[in-house]
C-alpha cells in the first residue's frame, strides 16, 4: 500500500499528490491518503474516482481524514495508458484549436462577484446583468468557474440563481472552488452547481478554446 501524507497541504497540493501516486502504480493496488480538512477529502475521492478507481473516507480523529483508493485491473490499464499520453502530451498538442479534440469550447471564469473598477454597486448590477446575458447568448459557454468573491454568486441568497439555474437546465457546468466557499464560510449554502479545486480549475482553463473573464 502507497501512503500520500498530505496533512496541513492546501488545494490543490492533496490532489496533485494522490495524482502522481496513481501515475506511478504499475498494476492493482492501493493507496491511503491522509489529509486534514473535508474539502480535500471530497477533492481527492472525486479525482479518484474519475480514474475509474474505487474510494472510500473515514474521519480517524479532529482534523484527521483517511481516503482509501483502491485500484482494479480496469482502472490500472486506464492509469497506464492515460499516463503513456501524458508522457507524449507536448509532441500530440494541436498545433490550433480546430485541431483539439478533447478540449472545452468556451469556459468563463468568475473571480469576483461584481464585474470592474469603480463603484461597487455598479459592479454588482454589471456582474447581475452578464450572467443574465450569458443565459441569452444562442452559443452559451460550456462551462462557468466561479472562485475568490465570484463563489458567492453560487450560494443562497444570490441575485443571480434563477440565471445560474436557467444555465444549468441548457447543458453549462457550473463548478465553484470548495477552498473559497470555505474561507468565506458559505460552503453549506452552496444552491448550484458542485465544489471543484484548484486542480481542476486549472486543468478546465488549460483545456478551454476560449475563456472569458468578466
Amino acid at each position: 500500500m502507497i501512503t500520500v501524507n498530505a496533512m496541513g497541504d492546501i488545494c490543490p497540493i492533496p490532489v496533485v499528490k494522490t495524482k502522481k501516486a496513481l501515475g506511478e502504480m504499475d498494476g492493482p493496488g492501493q493507496i491511503e491518503v491522509l489529509v486534514d480538512n473535508e474539502t480535500a477529502v471530497k477533492n481527492v475521492t472525486k479525482m479518484a474516482k474519475s480514474s475509474g478507481a474505487a474510494a472510500e473516507s473515514e474521519q480517524l480523529g479532529e482534523r484527521q481524514y483517511r481516503v482509501l483508493i483502491t485500484v482494479g485491473e480496469a482502472a490500472a490499464a486506464q492509469l497506464k495508458a492515460s499516463g503513456s499520453g501524458n508522457a507524449s502530451q507536448a509532441q500530440n498538442r494541436p498545433e490550433t484549436a480546430s485541431d483539439c479534440r478533447t478540449c472545452i469550447g468556451t469556459v468563463v471564469a468568475v473571480g469576483s462577484d461584481r464585474m470592474g473598477e469603480g463603484s461597487e454597486e455598479l459592479g454588482h448590477i454589471l456582474m447581475k446583468s452578464f450572467l443574465f446575458a450569458l443565459t441569452q447568448l444562442d452559443d452559451m459557454p460550456d462551462k462557468i468557474l466561479f472562485y475568490n468573491g465570484g463563489a458567492k454568486l453560487t450560494v443562497e441568497g444570490s441575485e443571480s440563481l434563477e440565471d445560474l439555474k436557467t444555465l444549468e437546465e441548457q447543458g453549462v457546468e457550473i463548478m465553484t472552488c470548495g477552498t473559497c466557499l470555505d474561507y468565506y464560510g458559505i460552503k453549506d449554502k452552496l444552491a448550484i452547481g458542485s465544489v471543484t479545486n484548484m486542480y481542476s480549475i486549472a486543468e478546465t482553463l488549460q483545456g478551454a478554446m476560449s475563456v472569458i473573464r468578466p
